[in-house]
């Protein structure tokens, strides 16, 4: 019995422990959790958005030197012409 006391103090202690932290102070208040969200979701846009920049970058460049390879070749010289055209220096 003593046993099953200890632990349960134990138990008791560290949700006593967890309740303090800061990430459960943010869940406990609608404003704050709002905020999170929206800042959590904002940067995983933002992470998305540039990641996808550099993998079709370094795609584009890739394949921008396979040009002898005749389809794939004026493929990418057609986009990479557009894209020149397009973006402003």
């Amino acid at each position: 019995m003593a046993q099953i006391i200890a632990q349960t103090e134990k138990v008791n202690k560290q949700l006593t422990y967890f309740h303090k932290h800061k990430l459960f102070k943010v869940y406990n208040s609608i404003p704050q959790l709002l905020w999170f969200n929206l800042l959590k979701g904002v940067a995983f846009g933002l992470g998305s958005v540039l990641g996808a920049t550099v993998v079709l970058s370094a795609l584009i460049y890739l394949l921008s030197q396979i040009e002898f390879v005749p389809f794939i070749g004026e493929w990418v010289s057609e986009i990479l012409e557009i894209v020149k055209t397009e973006v402003p220096n």
